[in-house]
């Protein structure tokens, strides 16, 4: 029988203690099992992996080895350090997050300081390099290594202090910094916060720039609600502020679609009182039957729909094969103090008890992450009065009950309750005069956020296995307007073309971006297969 979890969190006010450690609760197999992971989130798309090739820079050198050889001859006279090709550093860096997509820079720097970034850029639009950044290195779509051979990575994870100002509550942290560091030192430094995205290991550059989704979002919104100003390196290697006040219209690009528009050296976050108690539960709900998904679905739709879910609630929604390992995911995971527990099954969390398996990087100080599960994402627009294809007996239901269950891997599918009333993230609407960011499903409508993940115990990721994510996806979107639904960059898909992909990532934002576009990188330094192409 199919395995469905339910988990919520409720933080109160009461204060914690104690600091508390954070852990990981998804433990996931060894590089040595080969397992192929493929993975989907929805707004909705569907994760093939495969690299769109790039428009190429005019460029006046003629072969890669020439190229490698003028773009570290260039580095070197400005004084900014690299990886040794094929050193220790060097393997290290380049070792994508995704196994199924690897590719190799030009060269590597690892800036210490704001200037290594800036002379990096310099060098690299003088030999007609693209440019691109990494915080943590976690894209699905490799885009941290360019999301093709040749570009020139700016490697961050150098640059990883946090520094919280105590008169202000703002937070100074560089964009080098992992999530779980950065959480942990906000919370013991003053036991202050921001909402944030899931994974502790993950760099918090990538995730905040472009959504910032997690555990405390119904609470306390997104990521990208809590930056408060930023310093960017430019395509023509100068430093800006962007902020309400200076260069507002970066501002807003940078806080939905960051990584196209210049290299983040540092974030300001403004930041709450971290809640000190955190109570997590699950339930464990046997939908067996066609009847039991429809039932159950339609229920938690309409009482999300209509406004019934505190805003202190954050819950997920696990659906995985009845022989599958039932598990909450991340649904255990509050991420505001950087609280990471394990399963307990209706047992006492103790939330200082260490756990002993971390599977997040790759990562010099953590160990290596398995390839990351092939799969899709969607997010849907479902109103209160609109009964999407979640009920249409032909459509999902069936999809679940008579195709999925065939299916011997092991796939499961993850609802995060993404909007509805009650939810921060509809409270930045686009029709506010405070509105400041280029994120663009705020409305109450965007009920979940769904993440499809199939995976294969040995060997390679089967050819036919797209189908069947790919018809998960349709069964969600067919007879559903383009404009009810969209996707998520933060679990990108890289077989998208490049116009579909920032169309349905960035919806409604798509042609204010590319005028910013224009403004900030007409010449596309920062340039990877899905980028905002500058406006004609």
């Amino acid at each position: 029988m199919p395995v469905v979890n339910l988990a919520y969190k409720f933080a109160s006010t009461s204060r914690m203690k104690q600091s508390p450690s954070y852990i990981q609760s998804t433990e996931l197999p060894s590089d040595s099992a080969r397992i192929q992971y493929i993975r989907s989130n929805i707004w909705l798309p569907v994760i093939l992996l495969t690299a769109t090739a790039a428009p190429i820079l005019a460029n006046p050198l003629t072969s890669p080895l020439n190229k490698r050889a003028a773009i570290n001859d260039c580095l070197q006279s400005a004084g900014v350090p690299v990886d040794a090709q094929g050193s220790s550093d060097w393997r290290a860096d380049v070792n994508p997050f995704n196994q199924r997509l690897p590719y190799t820079p030009v060269a590597i720097a690892v800036p210490t300081a704001v200037q290594h970034i800036q002379g990096a850029v310099s060098c690299a639009t003088k030999l007609g390099i693209k440019v691109t950044p990494k915080s943590g290195g976690h894209s699905y779509a490799s885009f941290g290594l360019g999301g093709e051979n040749g570009h020139l990575v700016v490697e961050l994870d150098r640059m990883s202090k946090v520094t919280p100002d105590k008169t202000t509550n703002i937070a100074h942290v560089q964009a080098g910094a992992r999530l779980g560091h950065v959480a942990t030192e906000l919370y013991k430094q003053g036991k202050r916060a921001f909402s944030h995205g899931t994974y502790p290991g993950v760099g918090v550059g990538g995730p905040s720039l472009h959504g910032g989704f997690g555990f405390s979002s119904h609470t306390y919104g997104l990521a990208v609600d809590w930056i408060a100003a930023a310093t960017v390196v430019l395509a023509n290697s100068t430093v800006v502020t962007a902020s309400p006040t200076e260069n507002p219209d970066l501002f807003w690009a940078l806080r939905g679609a960051g990584s196209n528009f210049g290299i983040v050296a540092s974030f300001k976050f403004n930041t709450f009182a971290a809640p000190s108690q955190v109570t997590a539960f699950q339930i464990n709900l046997p939908w067996n039957s066609a009847s039991s998904i429809a039932s159950g679905w339609g229920k938690l739709q309409d009482w999300l729909a209509a406004g019934n879910m505190p805003k202190e609630m954050n819950m997920s929604l696990r659906l995985a094969k009845s022989d599958a390992t039932a598990g909450l995911s991340n649904a255990q995971q509050y991420d505001c103090m950087g609280v990471f527990t394990y399963y307990t099954y209706g047992g006492t969390v103790d939330v200082t008890h260490p756990y002993n398996t971390v599977s997040l990087p790759p990562s010099p100080s953590l160990p290596a992450a398995t390839n990351p599960l092939p799969g899709r994402n969607l997010l849907l627009q479902i109103s209160r009065h609109h009964r999407p294809p979640l009920r249409r007996p032909k459509l999902c239901r069936n999809y679940w009950i008579n195709t999925t269950k065939r299916v011997s891997r092991n796939w499961f599918l993850i609802m995060d309750m993404h909007g509805g009333p009650n939810s921060a993230i509809t409270s930045w609407t686009t029709n506010s005069a405070n509105y400041t960011s280029s994120y663009a499903y705020r409305a109450p409508e965007y009920l979940f956020l769904y993440e499809l993940y199939d995976g294969a115990n040995y060997g390679s990721y089967p050819s036919n296995g797209f189908g069947f994510l790919d018809g998960w996806v349709k069964s969600f979107t067919d007879h559903m307007k383009q404009e009810q639904w969209g996707m998520y960059i933060n679990y990108a898909d890289p077989t998208m073309k490049r116009a579909e992909a920032v169309g349905n990532y960035y919806g409604g934002s798509l042609a204010r971006l590319q005028q910013v576009k224009v403004m900030y990188d007409p010449n596309e330094v920062f340039y990877f297969p899905q980028s905002v192409e500058p406006a004609k």
